[in-house]
């Protein structure tokens, strides 16, 4: 998941440009912060944190309103877990430009993971709704992600089918439709979605425990067989793959 979410958001920092400064003494303060910030999210990337957070701070100091260092910086401040100091970089960055669609994003699903659904909801909306935002299906699978943490499937899936209309091969919003499926008993179409997701993503540990999960439901042996080989093999160490050994350790 944290994988899913850091390719989000450097698909958001990598594309920086710097503008133009009036004086010397700028230009070199805003190279400096760049050349920090692509430092950062490139050790961020590698789950190098300490590394990660100096050179973030450092492009901070050199620019203190950067905000992709500021939305970088929150994201790492989530990785270790301290959320109220993540949360200061998202406000301080959404008052720099509240109108910034990826932060409205990024920080929708901060909230929401924080159970602030309401205040969630909002800025994704907001966002998924804004005409100018050429990545809609961003906003609108992190608000059905928020729908399925409130327990309302079925606005869930509203969401995650229309980030499918705009982009019909989002592999995060397969992915949440195939486990949709298969938790409404609808084994066909998570086998569906499924296939549609392999057609743009990679196996997950996540999507191989589903997939075995709904051949066995459909009976096919075969297919449970080959999945769960895969499983074991490609992801030894997943929680997935501790679930399965534990079914076939001998009682």
């Amino acid at each position: 998941m944290w994988l899913k979410k850091l390719n989000q958001i450097i698909l958001y920092l990598l594309p920086v440009a710097l503008v133009a400064c009036s004086t010397a003494l700028e230009r070199e303060s805003a190279d400096a912060a760049n050349v920090y910030l692509q430092l950062g999210v490139r050790y961020l990337s590698l789950n190098n944190l300490p590394a990660a957070k100096e050179n973030l701070e450092l492009a901070l100091q050199s620019d203190s309103d950067s905000i992709p260092a500021r939305t970088a910086l929150a994201f790492l401040y989530e990785k270790l877990y301290k959320y109220d100091e993540a949360r200061n970089q998202y406000e301080l960055a959404l008052n720099l430009d509240p109108e910034n669609l990826n932060l409205q994003n990024n920080f929708g699903r901060f909230l929401c993971d924080r159970r602030e659904f309401d205040k969630g909801l909002a800025l994704l909306t907001q966002a998924s709704s804004n005409r100018l935002n050429e990545n809609p299906w961003l906003a609108l699978t992190n608000a059905g992600r928020c729908q399925m943490a409130m327990g309302d499937k079925q606005k869930a899936e509203n969401y995650f089918g229309k980030a499918l209309e705009i982009n019909a091969n989002y592999a995060p919003a397969l992915q949440e439709m195939q486990k949709l499926s298969y938790q409404n008993g609808n084994y066909k179409a998570a086998r569906d979605y499924l296939e549609r997701y392999l057609t743009v993503a990679e196996q997950s540990p996540e999507t191989l425990w589903l997939a075995i999960q709904t051949e066995n439901a459909l009976g096919n042996e075969m297919l449970v067989k080959e999945y769960t080989e895969l499983l074991l093999q490609k992801f030894p160490f997943s929680n997935e793959a501790k679930q399965i050994k534990s079914t076939l350790r001998p009682q």
